[in-house]
Order: C-alpha cells, then sequence, then structure tokens
C-alpha cells in the first residue's frame, strides 16, 4: 500500500511559509515531506527559492515528518563534500528520517558561478562520482579522492550518522533509471511511467520508489486553471529544455506556447475530489510505494481542508 506525502515547494513558499505549510501538512496527515531544492524559481511569477539546508533544519526542528530533497543536484553548483556533510547534519536533526533524493540538475540553478554546463552523459558520470565521494564521507573516516571531477583532500564529517544516508536518485530516461538502479538506495521522479519504474526494478533497483505529482485546488475551477497556468505553464513542455534554460525568463518564455486548454488537460484543478483522485491514481498503478502531492498556489489551507475532508477518505478507500 502506498504512503503519501506533502511536496512543498520552495519556489512558491516564503521560508516561514514553507516551515508553517510543512507543521499544517503533518496535521493533515501527511507523515513525509518532499522539499525541491533551488537557487532560483522556474519563473518570476513563483517568486521564491529558499535555500534547502536552512528549512530542512527549521523543519526538523517542529515537526515529525521524514524529509527527502526532491532532488539536489550535488555536482556543479555545490561540490559533493559540502553537500555530504549538509546530509550528514540534516539526518542527525531528524533523527534518521532524512533521504537524500539526486540529480544531474538543471542549468537555471547550476550556472551561477560560470561553470560550464556539461552535457547530459557527463552529468551523469560526475554524478556517480559525487555519491561515491558522499559515501565515502558518510563512514566517518579521513577521506581524500583524486577523481576525473572531484578532488577532496583530508577531509572527515566529525558530526555523522550511524547509518549512511539513503541515496535516491531521480531517473527520467533508460541511462539515469541505469544509474539509479546501479547506484540508489531509492528512485525518484514525477510522471508516473510504470515502465521506467520496471526497468529500474528490472536492473537491480531496490528501495522505495517516490513520485511527485502536482494539483490544483480550489472552489472556482477556472481560477484554479489560472493560478495552475501563471504558476506550472512550463510544465507542460516536453523534451530536455527543463534542464537546459538558463534563466527563468527563458521558461517564461517557452510557457508562452502552452495554452490554459493544455494546461488543464495536465493538471487537476478545481473543486471536484474525482478529477484529483484520477490525477492521483496512475502513480499508485504504476507502482509506487510513495507518492507526495503539492497544492500550486498560494491556497495551502483550502488545500488541506479539502484534503482532509475529501481526498483522503477516497485514497484510503483504494486501499
Amino acid at each position: 500500500m502506498a504512503s503519501f506525502g506533502y511536496f512543498l515547494s520552495s519556489e512558491e513558499l516564503t521560508p516561514k511559509d514553507a516551515v508553517r505549510t510543512a507543521q499544517r501538512a503533518e496535521k493533515a496527515g501527511f507523515d513525509r515531506l518532499w522539499i525541491s531544492d533551488h537557487y532560483h524559481p522556474w519563473n518570476d511569477a513563483q517568486g521564491e527559492s529558499s535555500f534547502v539546508w536552512g528549512l530542512i533544519g527549521a523543519i526538523a526542528a517542529t515537526t515529525d515528518l521524514h524529509v527527502t530533497t526532491a532532488v539536489t543536484c550535488p555536482t556543479v553548483r555545490i561540490h559533493p563534500a559540502v553537500t555530504a556533510q549538509a546530509a550528514a547534519t540534516s539526518s542527525l536533526l531528524l533523527d534518521g528520517r532524512f533521504a537524500f533524493g539526486v540529480g544531474t540538475g538543471e542549468f537555471l540553478n547550476e550556472h551561477i558561478l560560470g561553470d560550464h554546463w556539461p552535457p547530459a552523459d557527463r552529468r551523469l558520470e560526475m554524478l556517480a562520482e559525487a555519491i561515491e565521494v558522499m559515501r565515502a564521507l558518510w563512514t566517518g573516516e579521513w577521506v581524500t579522492h583524486y577523481g576525473k571531477h572531484y578532488t577532496v583532500e583530508d577531509a572527515r564529517i566529525y558530526s555523522c550518522p550511524d547509518e549512511p544516508v539513503p541515496v535516491y536518485i531521480s531517473g527520467y530516461g533508460p541511462k539515469s533509471v541505469a544509474l539509479a538502479a546501479q547506484l540508489g538506495d531509492g528512485y525518484v521522479n514525477t510522471s508516473p511511467s510504470g515502465e521506467l519504474l520496471q526497468s529500474y526494478r528490472d536492473q537491480g533497483g531496490k528501495g522505495p520508489a517516490q513520485a511527485g505529482v502536482k494539483v490544483c485546488w480550489a472552489d472556482d475551477e477556472q481560477a484554479a486553471l489560472k493560478t495552475a497556468h501563471r504558476l506550472w505553464a512550463h510544465t507542460g513542455v516536453p523534451g530536455e529544455a527543463m534542464a537546459e534554460l538558463r534563466m527563468p525568463q527563458h521558461f517564461e518564455q517557452l510557457a508562452g506556447v502552452v495554452s490554459e486548454e493544455m494546461t488543464a488537460e495536465s493538471v487537476a484543478v478545481g473543486p471536484d475530489p474525482e478529477r484529483h483522485l484520477a490525477a492521483i491514481t496512475p502513480y499508485l498503478e504504476a507502482g509506487f510505494d510513495e507518492v507526495f502531492v503539492s497544492q500550486m498556489g498560494e491556497d495551502q489551507e483550502g488545500f488541506f481542508r479539502f484534503w482532509e475532508s475529501e481526498l483522503q477518505p477516497r485514497l484510503a478507500k483504494l486501499g
């Protein structure tokens, strides 16, 4: 039976609102949390982008939720030796209720220091080496590493959990799924692809399979559609653009080709619980173990009431 978590969008919420939303999610019955890790929001309309490690500390101090980053890129903007320390501290603060979701990232966030943005195959290679570096550091031993992409000299994480931090790897294509199966302690996706999940399992992938889905509840369906289109229209653009565009303005330009009608076809909007149920059910049918639901827009409280009274009881009946 799948469990449900809340998908916390740090691109939309101020730091304090993000922490309050996590607390409200726990009261609504969610026992786990996804939290996005961005330097920039996808577009200016979203308007926020908090430092994820600060948020995790505050969430750890005020909830008992299990937390997964969805996902962190530990390869370009931040050296894996630093992300290893951040993840170790987060695991300690959360008493082990932490999984480190990682992926190859987006140019949107990783260009800020002027580093070269590598092609996809090189990014996968960098991610594999980054995971090797982090796991070595999570032993609590002294580490020196001279690799193809990273150098670590005489480093040791003193504040280190007794067990290594579990690493969940995102995979949206054959090569990244293969890497996730080879190196991951779990699998992450945002589409209800049973084919990709089965490929992960067939190649030896173990551990939880997590997925996230965004919805937009509101009493007025048209208002919900406008919110979803204003904030997340760019997700309707297929292909590799999400990883390759440089600035929030570029996502806004690309989103201009996505109509409200297209958004209505791809996102559950409005007050009808059956419509939201239809958006979530494919993830359950695909076999994901944990499904994280995110409310688009400002009315988080309205969504949580809707979840408690309408959506969660229906999902419970599905088993």
